[in-house]
């Protein structure tokens, strides 16, 4: 997926927009600030990308809410202290900022709505077909998992450590490791359950 726009717009010395957030920065912090920004994005876009899709099932929709994450990122980064890994920050803004969308979008949607297509590089349509089954069976199941249960889930499925997932959620390690074992056996009995 293409990074921000408006870090394209700093690289090109374009000072006819305002960067959100960079008030009162200087010229060289932007520039350290937007080679951060593409590290964080270049390391973890594709994982935030697969966060989303836990999110929302739309292609649109996905696509919305991952330019939203990378704005919250962008926005976010001048307060980043490095108190944490990049890893854990860029995952707890987009953690927030995907309760904040299903929080404004409620129920109204469907969770079990259309689920794209995931192409596999390998030449046996069999073995295709099984796997993008599975795919779409974990992915439909993930979502139909109550928010706690998705996020821990979630990003345990991206390899996050209990530490790291609690860090992002603001949780602690036992909880997170009983929310875990939960989120597991909620997905294993959802799973079993489909035909």
């Amino acid at each position: 997926m293409r990074g921000w726009s408006l870090v394209d717009n700093l690289r090109a010395g374009s000072s006819a927009l305002p960067l959100p957030g960079l008030e009162g920065i200087t010229s060289v912090n932007r520039n350290a600030l937007a080679a951060q920004y593409d590290s964080i994005l270049a390391a973890h876009g594709a994982a935030l990308a697969r966060l989303t899709a836990s999110f929302e099932s739309l292609p649109e929709a996905r696509e919305d809410l991952f330019q939203e994450i990378l704005f919250a990122i962008w926005k976010a980064l001048p307060a980043f202290r490095g108190e944490c890994s990049e890893k854990t920050f860029a995952f707890r803004v987009a953690h927030n900022r995907c309760l904040t969308h299903v929080w404004r979008r409620g129920k109204s949607r469907e969770t079990g709505a259309e689920i794209p297509e995931v192409r596999d590089p390998r030449k046996n349509p069999e073995t295709l077909a099984i796997e993008n089954s599975r795919r779409e069976n974990l992915l439909a199941a993930i979502r139909a998992l109550p928010v706690n249960y998705r996020q821990v889930i979630t990003l345990a499925l991206e390899d996050l450590t209990p530490a790291e997932i609690a860090a992002v959620l603001g949780l602690t390690e036992n909880n997170i490791a009983v929310r875990l074992n939960r989120a597991r056996q909620a997905l294993r009995n959802i799973l079993e359950a489909r035909p």
